[in-house]
């Protein structure tokens, strides 16, 4: 633990038949091996106890080319809008717009997929919403098992859609 090294006694000198006592500084040594014991046993009690979370992480696969284009027929595709109040349409092809509630989504999804087992579902956001509903939106389709599905910018034509299902 700690050690003190030498004594308290003086060696005396002969000047002028006079003896003077010279006190010798003691050294105080610390054995620092069971702090370092402590320090390594707290070290790894944390370490063997703490939660280590896993990443949670949707994998997406990008197109190579940005230029590459993929023809696919208005049939199987599937188009999700999401306007900027949160409201979710939905049409296949060149149908018109329907509301559909965001809860309800996911049965819907899932039965779509089931009855066109080719179906490709088009996610597009407006830029005026919140990030969260992209998140709710992804979740959704993650959730309903859809393999094939994208994310597209909203342009003017989707906005025209979402106003024409809105009735104004």
């Amino acid at each position: 633990m700690g050690a003190i090294e030498g004594g308290g006694e003086s060696k005396s000198h002969a000047r002028g038949g006079k003896k003077h006592k010279k006190k010798r500084r003691l050294r105080i040594r610390i054995d620092m091996t069971p702090m370092v014991d402590v320090a390594f046993l707290l070290l790894t009690f944390f370490m063997l106890t703490t939660y280590f979370s896993k990443p949670q992480t949707m994998e997406l696969n990008l197109p190579p080319d940005e230029r590459a284009q993929v023809e696919v027929a208005e049939s199987n595709l599937l188009t999700i809008r999401v306007a900027s109040d949160g409201v979710v349409f939905w049409n296949t092809g060149t149908d018109p717009a329907n509301r559909i509630e965001m809860k309800e989504l996911r049965k819907f999804l899932k039965d779509k997929n089931k009855e066109n087992p080719k179906l490709i579902t088009l996610l597009k956001i407006d830029r005026d919403g919140k990030y969260e509903m992209l998140v709710k939106a992804m979740d959704e389709v993650a959730l309903a098992k859809v393999e094939r599905f994208s994310l597209a910018q909203m342009n003017e034509y989707d906005k025209r859609q979402i106003q024409k299902a809105r009735g104004s």
